[in-house]
């Protein structure tokens, strides 16, 4: 797929999840001071940013190292994407999932490490590099952005609940859950015909 920098933005945002991800963060950061909170959001935000921009830098590498080709990653992409959407779009019962609040300050685990910087974000940044590696500057731009906005909205949660209500916020994490549904089926089907197009030569 021929990402822009607009459109590989969007698609950074829709991955991460920042309104997704406000739950996990108010659940995770429960025993954590109020005054220290924003610190530990930005930190965390911090990490994930680094560790993408790692695999954003080293992705081709690994791809070769383990002797995969970009087309599987983009088909591989596109079913982890449709299987997160899926989950955005029908979450599961808050009691099949609710953990005990941490004691403890998080680092990196569960906040940095999956909630934003999981299996699904790893994998877009290293199709957006492996498709169009001369455009890695736009990329770690496009990522920079995401990052921003995460750190904005995460920051916000509490406020951004109260002005608009949990109603409204869900409402628009099951949109954002039906257009990653549409952006991952567009990249299985390219994929697909990527690989049709190849066994057919």
């Amino acid at each position: 797929m021929g990402y822009t920098f607009a459109s590989a933005t969007v698609l950074l945002l829709l991955i991460t999840d920042p309104l997704g991800n406000i739950p996990i963060f108010a659940n995770a950061l429960k025993g954590v001071a109020p005054e220290r909170r924003t610190r530990v959001i930005v930190r965390e935000v911090l990490i994930a940013f680094a560790l993408l921009l790692v695999f954003m830098f080293v992705g081709d590498g690994f791809l070769r190292v383990m002797g995969l080709s970009g087309l599987s990653l983009q088909i591989a992409g596109g079913v982890v994407m449709f299987l997160i959407a899926l989950r955005m779009i029908f979450p599961p019962e808050h009691g099949a999932v609710s953990v005990a609040a941490p004691t403890e300050e998080p680092l990196i685990v569960p906040l940095a490490v999956p909630a934003l910087a999981g299996p699904s974000a790893l994998a877009t940044v290293m199709l957006l590099v492996s498709q169009a590696p001369e455009r890695r500057l736009e990329w770690v731009a496009a990522l920079s952005v995401t990052m921003a906005v995460c750190a904005i909205v995460l920051v916000l949660a509490e406020r951004i609940q109260r002005l608009v209500g949990e109603r409204l916020v869900l409402a628009f994490e099951r949109l954002m859950g039906l257009i990653l549904v549409a952006v991952s089926v567009e990249m299985m089907i390219r994929g697909v015909k990527l690989l049709a197009s190849e066994m057919g030569r």
